[in-house]
C-alpha cells in the first residue's frame, strides 16, 4: 500500500504529430511502461497516473485545468520524449497551480551503437525535448523540480518520491485549519506573526478559540472515554506514577482537544501555560499523544511550528523514524563535543521516542495549575534536521539545520522527554547563522525528512529557503541574507 494513498501525480507525456501516428504510437507505449515502473517503485509513496501524450496546445491546457480541478491530484510531472516545440506549453503551464517535475530521462538507456538510425534519433529525443521543455518552464519562471536521469534508477525514484512527499505538504498545507486555545505568550516576538499572510501564501487557516470553550468540550468526556483512554495508554506506554488521577485527566484533555477539533475540521492546535482557564493541568500526555496521531502542536500559542509540524508529518507518512515539535533549552560546550539539549516543558511526541515512553507526572512550576502527567524519555541517534519558519513581514522564511542526534546524557532530576543533537556545521557556527537568520526558539525536529525535501516544499509554496549544513561559512551566508532581503521585498 502507497503510504500517500489518497495522493495522485498525473504523468504527461510531451510529442507532437510531426512524426506520425505510428511514432506517437511507440511514443505512448513507452511511456505506459514508464509511468507503470515509477509507480511500482517502492520508493514512490503515491500513485503515479498516466494521462496521454500531449501534442497540441489545447490539449496540454485541458490536462493543466484539469489538474487544477481535480482534488486528488497532487502534483503533474512531465516528460518530453520527443521535440516538444515549447510554445505549445505556454497557455497549459501558465496557467497550471499544481507542483510541478520535470523528469528528464529518456525511455533507453543506452544508445544502440551497431543499429541506431535517424528514425530512432528522431524517437528518442528527450535530451533535445527535454531541454526545449526546459526553457519555456524558466522564460514563464515557473517554479519545478527538475530530476535528470534514468528512469529505472532507484536514485531517480528517490528523488521523485521526496519531492512527491513535499507535494503531498502543500497539499496538505493548502486545506489545513488550526486551532489557538488562547492567545501568544505574552511580550514574545517570534511566536506572533501576520496569520492573513500566512492564509495567502501557505493556505493557513489560524482561529482562536477561547480554552472555556475546550473546557466545555473536555467536561463532557465520559467516564467510560477515559477508561478506555486509559488502556490505550497502559498498551502504548509504561505508566511510572500512582498518581492515576493526574494521568486520566489528560487522557480527559486529549479527547475534549480531539473532538473540538474534529468537529471544526481542524489537524493543528497550540496551548499556553499563561491562558489555561477552566483546564486543571496544562496538556502535556494529551498533547504528545495527540501528535503521535498526527496532530500538529506548537507550545506557548506557537501557530507556525504547530502547522509545520502537522504538514512535516503528512510529508512523513510511512517514513516511521519520527518528527516532532522541539524547541533550543541547553547547550553543552564541552570542547569537541558541544551539543544541544532539545526539550520542552512536556510536549514532545513519542514518535522520537528510542524506547518505551514512560508516564511520570511532577510539578511543572510554572503556570499555576496542578502537577501534569507527560512522556518521558531519550530521543533516537542518527541523522536529522530542525525547521523554522519564522514571519519577516511581507514573508515566510523557512531555516533548516542538519545535525546529529546521539544519546542524551544521564539527566535523573529532569522529567521530561529530551533529544540532544551536534548542529552542522558545529554548534557555534550554526548557532550564529541561525541567529542571523531569525530562527525560531521553536522548531520540528524530524528523523525521517532531510533538508531537499523541506526546500522543494519551500519551493513550492514560493517562501524563503535557508540552509544551514556542513558546509556553511557565516560571511557567505550573511552575504545570501543580505541578498535575499533585497530579493524577496521586491516581489
Amino acid at each position: 500500500m502507497k503510504p500517500l494513498k489518497q495522493y495522485k501525480f498525473w504523468f504527461v507525456v510531451g510529442s507532437q504529430h510531426l512524426y506520425g501516428e505510428e511514432a506517437l504510437l511507440q511514443v505512448r507505449n513507452n511511456a505506459e511502461i514508464v509511468a507503470k515502473g515509477l509507480d511500482a517503485s517502492e520508493n514512490i509513496p503515491a500513485e503515479v497516473i498516466f494521462k496521454g501524450v500531449a501534442t497540441t496546445p489545447e490539449e496540454i491546457a485541458d490536462i493543466c485545468r484539469g489538474a487544477n480541478y481535480d482534488t486528488d491530484c497532487a502534483g503533474v510531472i512531465t516528460w518530453c520524449h520527443t521535440f516538444s516545440p515549447s510554445k505549445m506549453w505556454i497557455a497549459g503551464l501558465s496557467i497550471l497551480q499544481k507542483p510541478w517535475l520535470q523528469l528528464h530521462t529518456q525511455f533507453n538507456m543506452q544508445i544502440p551503437a551497431d543499429t541506431i538510425d535517424m528514425d530512432f534519433m528522431n524517437l528518442n529525443q528527450a535530451a533535445h525535448g527535454d531541454r526545449e521543455h526546459g526553457f519555456i518552464g524558466t522564460r514563464l519562471s515557473k517554479n519545478r523540480k527538475v530530476v535528470v536521469g534514468y528512469w529505472e534508477d532507484e536514485d531517480v525514484a528517490r528523488k521523485i518520491g521526496g519531492w512527491m512527499r513535499s507535494a503531498a505538504g502543500a497539499a496538505a498545507s493548502r486545506k489545513l485549519k488550526l486551532i489557538r486555545f488562547g492567545d501568544n505568550m505574552r511580550q514574545v516576538a517570534v511566536t506572533e506573526g501576520d496569520k492573513v499572510e500566512a492564509e495567502i501564501a501557505l493556505g493557513w487557516s489560524v482561529n482562536t478559540y477561547g480554552v472555556g470553550d475546550l473546557a466545555e468540550y473536555v467536561n463532557q468526556v465520559s467516564k467510560a472515554d477515559i477508561d478506555a483512554k486509559m488502556q490505550e495508554y497502559k498498551d502504548k506506554y509504561d505508566i511510572d506514577t500512582d498518581m492515576l488521577q493526574a494521568v486520566e485527566y489528560q487522557g480527559k484533555m486529549e479527547i475534549g482537544i480531539e473532538r473540538l477539533l474534529q468537529d471544526r475540521g481542524a489537524f493543528a492546535f497550540t496551548t499556553n501555560f499563561e491562558d489555561l482557564h477552566g483546564l486543571e493541568q496544562l496538556p502535556g500526555l494529551a498533547a504528545q499523544n495527540l501528535m503521535a496521531k498526527g496532530y500538529g502542536f506548537g507550545g506557548e500559542g506557537d501557530w507556525k511550528v504547530s502547522a509545520l509540524t502537522y504538514i512535516m508529518k503528512k510529508m512523513a507518512v510511512g517514513k516511521g523514524l519520527g518528527t516532532s515539535f522541539m524547541e533550543d533549552y541547553t547547550y553543552d560546550f564541552t570542547k569537541g563535543s558541544e551539543r544541544i539539549l532539545g526539550a520542552h516543558m512536556l510536549e514532545i511526541c513519542p514518535s522520537i521516542s528510542a524506547d518505551r515512553p514512560k508516564i511520570k507526572v511532577h510539578p511543572l512550576g510554572i503556570g499555576g495549575k496542578a502537577d501534569p502527567a507527560r512522556l518521558v524519555f531519550d530521543g533516537k541517534e542518527g541523522p536529522a534536521i530542525v525547521v523554522s519558519l519564522v514571519d519577516m513581514g511581507g514573508r515566510m522564511r523557512m531555516i533548516v539545520n542538519d545535525i546529529e542526534c546521539s544519546k542524551p546524557m544521564l539527566m535523573p532530576k529532569l522529567p521530561v522527554a529530551r533529544a540532544m543533537w551536534k548542529p552542522m556545521p558545529d554548534l557555534q557556527t550554526s548557532a550564529q547563522a541561525w541567529i542571523l537568520a531569525g530562527g525560531a526558539h521553536h522548531s520540528v525536529l524530524s528523523y525521517d525528512l532531510d533538508a531537499e525535501h523541506m526546500r522543494d516544499f519551500a519551493e513550492i509554496m514560493d517562501i524563503e529557503f535557508v540552509h544551514i549544513h556542513k558546509g556553511t561559512c557565516i560571511n557567505q551566508l550573511k552575504q545570501e541574507l543580505f541578498f535575499a532581503d533585497l530579493v524577496w521585498k521586491l516581489k
